[in-house]
């Protein structure tokens, strides 16, 4: 962790955010409201005469031009096809624009609640809506944004927890190891899945990416959207015990399958994803531990005890590696 890393929202002020939306014409009025989000900058925007809106500025360095463009046309699709997604706006014939050396999107706003994932006819209903980002998912790959895989979120965060030695002291060589054990578990599961599809995913598909409402779910935030196997987008919906995760999995399926077929294979895959996205996680957090946002959300993640308890879950997690997958009890 560099302390001399400049923050990468230093610039950022409100006065530079307004004039930014100004920019492209936009009537605010004055007043700003910051949303969630740690990756990027997301604030609720008044508008003159109008409804607030949402603008979300981009982490410098993340994604290309072309990265984001890419999203902007996959959640693009889904909305033509009258899927409950909230797509960019195009202003000015653009969905992505420039002011100041940041890059920001401008979106509608769109409430709702969290869904009630132990309500079988809950996650039916998203399972139906999966299989249908799924299906225009696999019409055609991204060319530009990269894949959910074994290198790219395991192997490297793990190199680079290892260069940059963020790891507490006597915990270091403790953690690389279980962490190497952790990832062959990776990779024999993923032999057990055999050769399954990739195809364009939401990638983040948490109940917090989800808004209910009575006309049902709509899905937000594609910033993760990657190439990868379809049950990424499922096993993140997945909570509990292993039976009751069991009974969920059947829910989503119940609906996904009505749109889109599911490969059981896949579901040698849960476990490993899951571990994939801890290893992957604790990189994450090391990496942006320079923007001032991040030391003051999770102040224990420079603590021993972080490392105590990451070494423990990757424990848990190669014991459910080596257990039958979830399918077949």
């Amino acid at each position: 962790m560099n302390p001399d890393l400049v923050p990468p929202f230093a610039g950022l002020t409100p006065d530079c955010l307004l004039t930014a939306l100004e920019s492209v014409g936009l009537q605010v009025d004055g007043s700003l409201l910051a949303l969630n989000s740690f990756e990027n900058r997301v604030y609720q925007v008044g508008i003159d005469d109008g409804a607030p809106l949402i603008a979300k500025f981009y982490r410098p360095g993340r994604w290309s031009d072309a990265q984001i463009l890419e999203e902007h046309a996959f959640v693009a699709e889904l909305a033509e096809r009258e899927i409950p997604v909230v797509p960019a706006l195009q202003i000015g014939g653009a969905t992505l624009h420039q002011h100041d050396g940041y890059r920001f999107s401008v979106f509608p706003r769109r409430g709702g609640r969290a869904p009630e994932l132990d309500r079988p006819e809950v996650l039916s209903w998203l399972g139906r809506f999966l299989g249908r980002i799924h299906a225009q998912g696999a019409v055609r790959d991204f060319g530009q944004r990269p894949t959910i895989d074994i290198v790219s979120f395991g192997e490297t965060p793990l190199a680079w927890l290892k260069e940059h030695q963020v790891i507490s002291g006597d915990l270091h060589d403790a953690y690389l190891t279980v962490a190497a054990q952790a990832l062959d578990g990776v990779r024999r599961g993923f032999d057990r899945a055999g050769d399954v599809g990739r195809l364009r995913l939401h990638g983040d598909c948490h109940a917090s990416n989800v808004l209910w409402t009575d006309a049902g779910p709509h899905f937000v935030d594609f910033d993760d959207s990657r190439m990868g196997p379809a049950v990424q987008d499922l096993w993140m919906l997945l909570s509990g015990e292993r039976d009751e995760q069991r009974r969920q999995l059947t829910d989503l399926l119940v609906g996904y399958e009505d749109f889109c077929d599911f490969d059981s294979r896949e579901l040698h895959l849960i476990e490993p994803l899951r571990t994939l996205r801890l290893i992957h996680y604790s990189a994450w957090l090391a990496q942006r531990w320079h923007d001032p946002a991040f030391p003051a959300a999770f102040p224990w993640f420079a603590s021993p005890r972080y490392w105590e308890e990451r070494i423990h879950e990757l424990r848990d997690q190669i014991d459910a590696m080596s257990a039958s997958p979830l399918w077949q009890g």
